[in-house]
């Protein structure tokens, strides 16, 4: 076990729990939608890619607090730096309901235990230049906002409900 793994906001997720096991039931615990680790499957997909940036975005909190409260459970030092939400959150102006012209919801497939970012990024190459694709999550779905955007993606994220993301993607 490498008991030196500073942890970051880069940290993945499964390196993480494999490192500190100790760790995972307190990530669940912050980060509810993260119970989902309990899954073989979605342990090997999205806790590989999933950054604690990312668990942080799902959880709704600011980095930091989830670095410093990890930190501070396996005896490392406390992190001050303030960072911002890297998901847009304000409507843009490429928005129009009339040109959503794809709509998935991603529940049954997680219920499942597959992961929906092949699908989805393979859904948005398809979309044609002005078209808007509606993305249903039940949260906030990080990793596959990071992927759609290193393709060129922009973005638009609405909570709707505890459980419930909308993310609008448009091809730039």
């Amino acid at each position: 076990m490498n008991e030196k793994l500073i942890i970051t906001p880069k940290t993945k997720v499964l390196q993480l729990i494999e490192t500190y096991p100790e760790l995972e039931e307190i990530l669940i615990g912050i980060v509810p939608a993260f119970k989902k680790l309990k899954n073989p499957l979605l342990r090997r997909t999205v806790a590989k890619v999933a950054s604690l940036q990312q668990a942080a975005a799902i959880g709704n909190m600011k980095v930091e607090e989830l670095i410093n409260h990890l930190r501070k459970q396996v005896g490392q030092d406390l992190v001050m730096e303030e960072s911002e939400s890297q998901y847009n959150t304000i409507q843009p102006s490429w928005f129009s309901r009339d040109l959503i012209k794809t709509t998935f919801d991603v529940k049954e497939m997680l219920e499942a235990g597959e992961h929906p970012v092949a699908q989805v990024m393979e859904d948005i190459k398809r979309l044609e230049q002005g078209a808007i694709y509606k993305l249903c999550a039940p949260f906030l779905p990080a990793p596959l906002i990071d992927k759609a955007t290193s393709l060129g993606a922009k973005h638009w994220v609405v909570k709707e409900g505890e459980n419930t993301y909308l993310v609008y993607f448009i091809k730039s």
